[in-house]
């Protein structure tokens, strides 16, 4: 019998989404279309088909807002007289016509889960941390058949109602692979994913400064705003696998993205979260809950240069396996079984 295939729709914010729903498609023993605006994204190693659907942003900034004075309630972005939209969304509807999918996974949008609910396909909708409590994602929540999560309990915003809560498959962080122990070297490392705007050198030559005794390493995108860089900063810029600089740290400084806070929590190591604006307070909800944990330090703001001190010196004082505790491997394989578990109920209910 033909198994009905699975479409994954990945948000464009950032490369994490496309990198945890590509290692998912490769776990799953069933057909897989990822689907999503790609053009950005280097789809070389792409564990299924693809479906790259056209760009539904109308300017370069693009906070996942329109700007109509009067929307529906149930979503978020639907502006009208977009021709690009609707070419993205009849494409999306065409392929769901011609491949009849099982499931589609939603990694992220409202839009997409309801506007799949409307072509009366099921959905499986991720939930991101961060207070999701407005309607329309409770209304995303509600049509979709249930509900996943890539963070723990542990980690869950204090509002989120008990009933979205019941509806959710909390598949861990999506940790990689547990390193051999490694001696740390009592460096600092600092983290900037893609996602975010960066650093500015300014800051970090301060911070650097204002901790003389420890060097510091920074990962990822940098703007250089000019002055001198002292001797302990050291700028890598991106780094494709940053698995090697996390197990020599003493410390990481980073944001509240997924990617940062899972590789923190597989290699077990103390952190400074500083966590970067994002819609529903994503990051500053995971911070607060770390914390909370005695998992991380919580720094609503850059410290300024006075301050660094008793951050780094708090941030040393924490047990890393306060947040090593979080990090339960097998998250990826977890995920495949619960997308395929669902994928094999959805069949039976529709035969």
């Amino acid at each position: 019998m033909r198994r009905r295939p699975i479409g994954y729709y990945v948000h464009h914010q950032g490369a994490g989404h496309w990198q945890r729903a590509n290692c998912i498609a490769a776990a799953l023993d069933r057909p897989v279309t990822l689907i999503g605006t790609l053009a950005d994204i280097d789809t070389r190693d792409a564990a299924g088909a693809l479906l790259d659907l056209p760009d539904d942003r109308l300017s370069e900034r693009f906070d996942g807002l329109d700007d109509a004075s009067e929307r529906p309630e149930a979503l978020h972005y639907a502006p009208v007289g977009a021709d690009n939209i609707r070419a993205r969304m009849g494409r999306l509807a065409a392929w769901i016509v011609e491949s009849d999918p099982a499931l589609i996974v939603v990694d992220v949008s409202v839009e997409i889960t309801l506007f799949a609910r409307l072509m009366s396909v099921p959905t499986l909708a991720v939930r991101l941390s961060g207070n999701r409590t407005d309607p329309p994602h409770r209304e995303a929540f509600r049509s979709a058949e249930a509900v996943l999560a890539f963070f723990p309990p542990e980690l869950e915003a204090a509002g989120t109602p008990d009933w979205v809560r019941a509806r959710t498959l909390y598949a861990g962080l999506p940790v990689p692979d547990r390193l051999p122990p490694t001696p740390e070297d009592g460096s600092i490392l600092v983290i900037y994913g893609r996602g975010g705007e960066g650093g500015r050198l300014a800051d970090l030559a301060q911070a650097a400064r204002a901790v003389p005794d420890r060097s510091w390493h920074v990962l990822g995108p940098v703007e250089d705003t000019g002055g001198d860089r002292p001797a302990n900063l050291h700028l890598h810029g991106w780094v494709a696998d940053p698995a090697p600089w996390l197990a020599r740290a003493a410390l990481v400084v980073g944001a509240g993205g997924d990617g940062v806070v899972s590789g923190v929590a597989a290699a077990g190591k103390r952190f400074v979260c500083l966590p970067e604006p994002r819609a529903f307070d994503e990051q500053v909800a995971k911070a607060e809950s770390l914390a909370a944990l005695g998992a991380a330090i919580h720094c609503p703001v850059w410290p300024s240069p006075a301050a660094w001190p008793g951050v780094i010196a708090a941030g040393l004082r924490l047990d890393p396996a306060r947040i090593g505790a979080l990090a339960e491997p097998g998250a990826i394989a977890r995920t495949a079984r619960l997308i395929a578990d669902l994928a094999d109920r959805m069949d039976a209910r529709r035969s």
